[in-house]
């Protein structure tokens, strides 16, 4: 690779895509990596062999930014970096709910911005990156910026306008599915299996299904249909589930979620 990317902020999904990306074939003198601790950046210099500087010191090196910090830390962080990023520089934001025109107002005109919303699975190279473009980004960038985090999983390109709903779906997804594993554990334990046992046989059968959706090509319905016999037991839970308003408190959910990644965009963090 002949660019040189810096990664700011590197955390635990910055590091993730740190590593993804030396996988992928970036050279680590080609990266570069910020860090608020010193001892921070001195485990990731000595874990990748990457080089760690200052932020202004990346703005002015890098020819893409990766912004990984939290999203009640951007404005410090822009306002550290504006003075430093030229305008041919792109900037790759990963903070949910803060739209592309944020940092375009922040930063020298006509900079490109690419908006990425990933997901923790990334530690585990299993990550959903949805890709937007900003005002002044071209087809060129999303390439890039799709290069970058296919290292660590699948990217998908979405409009702007959906991002908030993708944050909702699959940036929070995955919490959705450890809170149902950690309410299934607690079911198999009242029903009279010892912790660890409980937590095996479910997360096995999450794995198992979604390989299957994954790969299977049948909608949802049809493959919880191939487990549904008549008058089974999984019907008799499925009914439980319809009389509980299992399936309208998960559309509620997401369109909390939803409606907070828009409230994070206005500054109501």
């Amino acid at each position: 690779m002949t660019q040189k990317v810096a990664v700011l902020g590197t955390g635990k999904i910055g590091e993730a895509l740190l590593s993804g990306m030396i996988r992928g074939g970036w050279a680590p003198s080609d990266l570069l990596v910020t860090a608020r601790r010193p001892e921070r950046a001195e485990t990731l210099r000595t874990r990748y062999g990457v080089e760690t500087v200052g932020n202004p010191e990346a703005a002015k090196s890098a020819d893409t930014l990766i912004l990984t910090v939290k999203p009640q830390d951007m404005d410090a962080l822009l306002t550290e970096l504006a003075p430093h990023v030229p305008a041919d520089r792109l900037v790759i934001s990963g903070a949910a709910g803060i739209p592309t025109s944020y940092f375009e107002e922040r930063l020298a005109a006509n900079t490109p911005v690419v908006r990425v919303m990933t997901n923790t699975p990334a530690l585990v190279d299993e990550a959903m990156s949805v890709i937007s473009a900003g005002s002044h980004a071209t087809a060129a960038h999303l390439t890039l910026a799709e290069e970058i985090f296919s290292t660590v999983g699948k990217t998908l390109r979405v409009p702007e306008s959906q991002q908030d709903a993708a944050t909702a779906l699959s940036g929070s997804g995955p919490a959705y599915f450890y809170y149902l594993v950690e309410a299934m554990t607690d079911a198999g334990i009242l029903l009279g299996l010892p912790r660890d046992k409980a937590h095996d046989l479910i997360v096995q059968a999450a794995i198992g299904a979604a390989v299957m959706l994954r790969d299977s090509g049948e909608h949802p319905v049809t493959l919880r249909e191939n487990v549904t016999s008549p008058a089974g037991t999984t019907i008799s839970a499925i009914r439980e589930l319809e009389n509980h308003g299992v399936r309208a408190a998960l559309i509620a959910a997401l369109e909390a979620a939803r409606n907070r990644s828009q409230e994070l965009a206005t500054g109501n963090g």
